[in-house]
């Protein structure tokens, strides 16, 4: 993963990724996961994701994992907490408003530090990541979460037609990825409205994997 990639995108404010609204497709087919109320939902490459304040609105407890300091900063900034900061080996971990990130690489991040978790949401990791990048990605988070259950958001289109990221994760990758571990179900599929990066045709497929 070219960490400094990301961290210049969040230096310069180029994250045309970030939604000012939870994703409509987490919204409409996060039930599926099948949790109770205060269940423990990870999501990794988190950013400052409206999407973490919804998951904490519908009850749940929420610990996120983001390479830039800066994503980490704003989200508390914005969420109006002051964090409690403390060092865990090569990661700091930020604590307030009912929320727990873990800032540095989701690579360094163990079982341990992490605690059991019931579910992970992953709307923007993996299709962050290039092909070299992703068996060692789905291996971690797997070993990471123990397996959980999770709701996996990726995009499809034509690879020729646009340089990730976001990369384009077709359906063969995300089973090649991780059939071995989880049954794998297609929730729903859908057209991105304008193409990728808008010239490109592309859709969003939500996948359960259990």
């Amino acid at each position: 993963m070219d960490q400094q990639f990301w961290q210049d995108r969040w230096a310069s404010n180029q994250i045309a990724f970030h939604n000012s609204e939870a994703h409509p497709l987490l919204v409409r087919n996060f039930r599926a996961l099948g949790l109770q109320r205060g269940a423990h939902v990870f999501v990794p490459l988190c950013g400052k994701s409206r999407d973490l304040l919804w998951l904490a609105e519908e009850g749940h407890r929420v610990t996120g994992a983001e390479l830039s300091s800066l994503a980490v900063d704003q989200f508390f900034q914005e969420l109006g907490e002051q964090p409690v900061v403390s060092t865990c080996g090569s990661l700091q971990r930020y604590e307030g408003g009912g929320f727990v990130l873990f800032q540095g690489s989701i690579f360094d991040l163990t079982p341990e530090l992490l605690g059991p978790v019931d579910s992970v949401y992953d709307r923007a990791a993996l299709v962050a990541l290039p092909t070299g990048l992703r068996d060692e990605y789905a291996r971690h988070l797997t070993n990471l979460t123990r397996a959980q259950r999770q709701l996996l958001i990726c995009y499809e289109y034509d690879q020729a037609c646009a340089d990730g990221p976001p990369f384009s994760v077709p359906e063969d990758e995300v089973r090649r990825l991780y059939q071995a571990t989880f049954a794998i179900e297609l929730l729903e599929k859908k057209s991105v409205q304008g193409g990728l990066k808008g010239r490109c045709p592309a859709s969003e497929a939500v996948w359960l994997l259990r």
